[in-house]
């Protein structure tokens, strides 16, 4: 790490703290494939958890920011707070508050308060929508720098960005108060009170857009406009409200301190189908029975959800194959023809 950002990210944490901070070391530790990542450690032994990228790369940090903000106001799940971010240097930065973590704790619990924000709508959340200053202010929802897309099925339509303040873009419904990520993918999240149309638009057909532009057409796109075109089917008789998802709710996303006390962090959040987060917990693994009983506990899933699991979980799928490529395009095209033969 470039210790020339040290006096940058000095100023930075003691104007978001109103506390002395100086910076005099950083360690590195792990924090993923996409950023870097340290311990930034202050004089007075101080630590922050401290992300860096390209400074092309800082609408990612503004929008994980502003998800763990989201989550936080909620009460329901422990996160790191978001202290700062911004660009120096050629870099993009994003400071967020150190826990130490480990991979055993309180699984009921994680499965309870996972419920609880499930619980948070758009509807109830709108009163509480930040204001034009609050949004500009660099830490409460600060600029969008936003995704544009174009609506179809699997026509045109792949993301551009803009530096437009979101001004604390509200709506009920299905949806979020700015575009974000998933991964390093752009993750559109125009306001929509049709979760079905939703789901077409803007998480399917967007990943399979975004996938013919990437060269994987053929197979995956004459699969992929029979699933939209059949995409009610799987929805008779359940109607999902809009809740308040993490988003990208894999076992790397979720953590315990050492109380036990669950914490989750690294969101891509939006409202949408609460299954969508329990669908991405079980596609790669990682968390426990207790997890899945305390949920149910709180709040059953309905009839079906096996199948949406595979429906929710295409989209990470779609999105790891527009990422990485190799098996991940095949995988999508089985899980596609699998889905095609529930319906007969």
């Amino acid at each position: 790490m470039k210790q020339k950002l040290f006096p940058h990210l000095s100023a930075a944490i003691q104007i978001a703290t109103h506390r002395p901070f100086e910076a005099r070391g950083a360690t590195s530790v792990g924090g993923g494939s996409i950023n870097e990542a340290f311990r930034l450690e202050g004089t007075e032994g101080e630590s922050y958890f401290l992300k860096l990228n390209d400074a092309r790369h800082h609408p990612m940090f503004v929008a994980e920011a502003a998800g763990l903000d989201t989550i936080a106001a909620t009460n329901t799940l422990r996160i790191p707070q978001p202290i700062a971010h911004g660009t120096a240097g050629g870099q993009s930065y994003l400071v967020l508050e150190y826990l130490e973590l480990g991979s055993r704790g309180d699984a009921h619990s994680l499965g309870k308060q996972l419920a609880a924000l499930h619980r948070f709508t758009s509807d109830r959340a709108h009163a509480n929508s930040p204001s034009a200053e609050e949004v500009n202010s660099g830490h409460s929802h600060p600029e969008c720098s936003g995704v544009n897309s174009t609506p179809g099925l699997l026509g045109s339509g792949l993301p551009t960005f803009s530096a437009t303040p979101c001004h604390g873009r509200k709506g009920k419904g299905f949806g979020f108060v700015q575009d974000n990520f998933i991964g390093t993918t752009a993750q559109p999240n125009a306001w929509n009170n049709d979760w079905i149309d939703f789901w077409r638009e803007q998480r399917l057909g967007f990943q399979l857009r975004l996938a013919a532009e990437n060269g994987y057409g053929g197979q995956l796109k004459n699969l992929g406009e029979k699933l939209l075109n059949t995409l009610p089917a799987f929805f008779d008789g359940y109607i999902p409200q809009p809740s308040l998802l993490h988003g990208d709710l894999w076992s790397g996303n979720h953590a315990f301190l050492a109380d036990g006390t669950p914490t989750i962090f690294d969101p891509a959040s939006y409202y949408g189908d609460r299954e969508c987060d329990l669908a991405m917990t079980e596609l790669f693994g990682g968390f426990p029975a207790d997890f899945y009983t305390a949920y149910r506990a709180e709040w059953p899933l309905h009839e079906g959800y096996e199948t949406r699991r595979d429906l929710y979980n295409l989209y990470h799928i779609l999105n790891h194959a527009n990422l990485f490529g190799g098996g991940y395009v095949k995988q999508a095209e089985q899980m596609m023809q699998r889905l095609l033969l529930e319906l007969g």
